[in-house]
């Protein structure tokens, strides 16, 4: 129990745990390095190809492979540990950007090349993604977490603004090629720092990887809370997706603008975004989870609908501006929320296959976008909008009230 002002949670007392800063540095810079990246395939295929079809492509690979492979990198971080698969992450991303980057430059880089080289960069992005997302709740102290949950958060929220705003330049400026190269970089200091981060968890017995695997699956899948999250969010996050593609479409085609602004509009939202975070971190979310996960699901969804009905620069602005607003309780609520409820000795497992499930709309959001926008852009928009929508419901409609038990039979 919490008993004096020396042990009220504060943001000083998080950052004074040992292993913690450096675990913020290194997750900074590789979500840095991944914001980036999003962006700059995206841009490379858009201007290098000319096809909004093979951007989403690149984009679904980049990282449904990794979606799918999930359950077996939730087995190997309870297995293993997560520092050095994590290190191993972070040192395949940059290998493989770094090798797009030189084919594009001496022009041998045909369509299935890249795809197949995002498509192996993915398998290993829930080693570190997971693994990072998994130490929180091992290093932090319980009453910490809503602190800790907040600078996870906001490791996304600050890399959405440095990661498109530096990517849109570099490209700009450089080529992609370039952008790709100074990413692979980021990515290699991502993994030295990396290098040695203190792992207090437990390891599970080896056995049979797959059976762990799949068990993880069961455990999600019965889980009473981890289950209709996952259906809540992934629907949600196919409205992100379609709108993460159509928005530079919309940039470059309609607005007659550059890769630089594409940037800055993402940036904006990470701006705003970081400040709602760290406020939202202060709050006690207990109790109130599905209303607040529900409500800046609807936030969001108004954002994009503004853009559908104002597609002009200035006020697309102000949208991105909203939209990072509304990240703030959805962050903090979804991480807190799956920490609680998860029991500590499936956290590698649970973890990997929720987050797995929770983002497994983004990609195909951006694979549908890539065929509708070519269609209507405004298509594309209304698209999100209602997705988005119907993640709002199922999320009130579906997660409990109360904590449910962690574990399940």
């Amino acid at each position: 129990m919490i008993s004096s002002t020396h042990d009220a949670p504060s943001y000083g007392r998080l950052f004074a745990i040992a292993g913690f800063p450096r675990l913020v540095a290194s997750m900074m810079l590789a979500r840095v390095a991944e914001q980036m990246v999003s962006l700059v395939l995206v841009l490379f295929a858009l201007q290098h190809y000319g096809s909004p079809e093979i951007a989403g492509a690149v984009t679904f690979l980049s990282v449904a492979p990794g979606l799918l492979a999930s359950p077996i990198g939730g087995a190997l971080l309870d297995r293993h540990g997560r520092t050095r698969l994590i290190v191993l992450d972070y040192a395949i991303a940059g290998v493989t950007l770094a090798l797009i980057a030189a084919l594009a430059v001496v022009d041998r880089l045909p369509v299935p090349a890249l795809l197949l080289i995002v498509t192996i960069s993915s398998f290993t992005q829930p080693l570190g993604n997971t693994g990072v997302r998994t130490l929180f709740p091992l290093i932090v102290p319980r009453p910490l977490w809503e602190r800790a949950n907040a600078i996870d958060s906001n490791g996304y929220v600050v890399a959405s603004i440095v990661g498109p705003a530096l990517a849109g330049t570099l490209v700009a400026l450089f080529g992609a090629p370039a952008a790709l190269a100074f990413t692979a970089s980021i990515f290699a200091v991502a993994a030295l720092v990396a290098i040695g981060i203190r792992d207090p968890g437990g390891r599970t017995e080896a056995g049979n990887l797959l059976g762990d695997a799949w068990r993880g699956l069961v455990y999600v899948a019965k889980h009473a809370t981890l289950r209709p999250l996952a259906l809540a969010v992934t629907t949600a996050n196919l409205g992100s997706g379609i709108f993460f593609l159509a928005l530079p479409v919309l940039v470059l085609t309609r607005f007659g603008a550059g890769a630089e602004f594409v940037g800055l509009l993402f940036a904006l939202a990470g701006v705003s975004g970081s400040i709602s975070v760290l406020l939202m971190g202060r709050i006690s979310t207990l109790g109130r989870e599905r209303q607040l996960l529900a409500g800046a699901m609807l936030g969001t969804a108004a954002c994009f609908a503004f853009v559908l009905l104002f597609p002009q620069p200035l006020l697309v602005a102000v949208a991105m501006l909203a939209w990072g607003i509304a990240t703030g309780p959805f962050d903090v609520v979804l991480f807190t929320i799956r920490q609680r409820r998860t029991d500590p000795a499936w956290l590698g497992r649970a973890f990997a296959v929720s987050m797995a499930l929770n983002f497994a709309g983004f990609p195909i959001g951006s694979a549908i976008a890539g065929a509708v926008v070519p269609v209507s852009i405004e298509l594309a928009f209304g698209l999100a909008v209602a997705a988005t929508i119907a993640g709002a419901a199922l999320a009130y409609a579906g997660i409990p009230e109360r904590d449910a038990p962690a574990s399940v039979s």
